[in-house]
């Protein structure tokens, strides 16, 4: 159920919505019913439409909910279409919303924007990708937080357990560099073609750096850059390390780094078969720091086992780092990578 709140003007307002934990702790756009219309109508959607359930509340994400998420992250109606494919994935079965939230981990979900759908609004994939200045990257990740709080009913210290929290639970969204890339578009390895708007989701950790600075032209440096990187997979304190198996974890590269594993005859799948198999540690140095976390028997533990587990994408600018996002590992499903389409030529012009 939702509710229509009054109040006295825009500054009570939005001190209802904080006294009332409708926020996350930052300034909201107060989402009045013209307001909130005007993105459903963006949406080419009936306000009504389920898009699935949110836990650990189980409220139902309508697009009228999402859509006042939406306003109250700071979205533009161009943006809605991207919103409402984050949410219908955030609602997948597959993605243990329910889990997730409830979880002790600092685990938050991780919106990747792909093909068509990386211009409609202005996602950037560029310099700063995962950090601020970039609107559409900002406030879509913000709103799919928001209906998480308000639609999943998850806050901290009451269903969202993580123990500390962390940045990317405010808002983690970009786009995939795809014209600085040497493979194929992310969204393809998932089924859909070149040309449609896609969004592909992760339950991860922030971000961890992969520092690189070796000789570009060197054809030893294409294996210890992927030596770098699968280490940074593997970080013996992860969750990754101790029940990654079956959990999927997302490498970001910066365009120089792919230009270099490119170069050097690496496709993407052969990055993930090499990140699969060097990401491993021995069970024994495992053992003698969280022995108790072990299961198994293997000699080498692998932090992830499946190699099409191992997202790989570019973006960012070059440099000496590329990005790693390691994952919680666990849910029913472990912490598998889910995706929707965008729906673009839904939308209504707006009057």
């Amino acid at each position: 159920m939702s509710a229509l709140l009054e109040a006295a003007d825009a500054d009570a307002a939005l001190e209802m919505l904080h006294a009332l934990g409708c926020t996350d702790g930052l300034p909201v756009i107060v989402p009045t019913p013209a307001r909130v219309a005007r993105l459903v109508l963006a949406s080419g959607l009936d306000g009504d439409i389920e898009l699935g359930e949110m836990g650990p509340g189980y409220g139902v994400a309508t697009v009228a909910k999402v859509a006042c998420a939406a306003v109250m992250a700071g979205c533009l109606p161009d943006h809605m279409p991207v919103v409402v494919a984050g949410v219908r994935a955030l609602c997948d079965p597959a993605f243990d919303l329910t889990e997730m939230q409830s979880t002790t981990h600092c685990i938050a979900p991780m919106l990747v924007v792909c093909g068509a759908a990386r211009v409609l609004g202005g996602y950037q994939s560029g310099f700063g990708l995962m950090g601020p200045g970039h609107r559409a990257n900002a406030a879509t990740g913000r709103a799919l937080r928001l209906a998480m709080i308000n639609i999943g009913g998850a806050r901290p210290g009451e269903s969202d357990m993580a123990i500390h929290g962390g940045p990317a639970k405010f808002s983690f969204c970009f786009a995939e560099d795809a014209e600085a890339s040497p493979w194929p578009a992310l969204h393809t390895t998932f089924g859909y073609d070149d040309a449609d708007g896609a969004v592909v989701l992760l339950g991860v950790e922030g971000p961890h750096s992969a520092l690189f600075s070796g000789d570009t032209e060197d054809p030893r440096a294409a294996v210890a850059l992927l030596d770098v990187v699968a280490a940074v997979i593997a970080n013996r304190g992860s969750n990754n390390a101790y029940f990654g198996g079956n959990a999927a974890v997302a490498v970001v590269f910066n365009p120089e780094h792919a230009a270099l594993l490119a170069r050097h005859g690496y496709d993407r799948a052969r990055v993930q078969a090499e990140l699969s198999t060097r990401a491993v540690n021995p069970r024994e140095a495992l053992a003698q720091l969280n022995g108790k976390m072990l299961v198994g028997r293997e000699a080498l533990v692998p932090a992830v086992r499946d190699p099409a587990n191992v997202h790989v994408l570019v973006g960012g600018a070059p440099g000496l780092y590329s990005m790693v996002m390691p994952s919680w590992s666990a849910g029913p499903h472990g912490n598998v990578a889910v995706h929707a389409a965008v729906e673009m030529n839904q939308a209504c012009e707006l009057p």
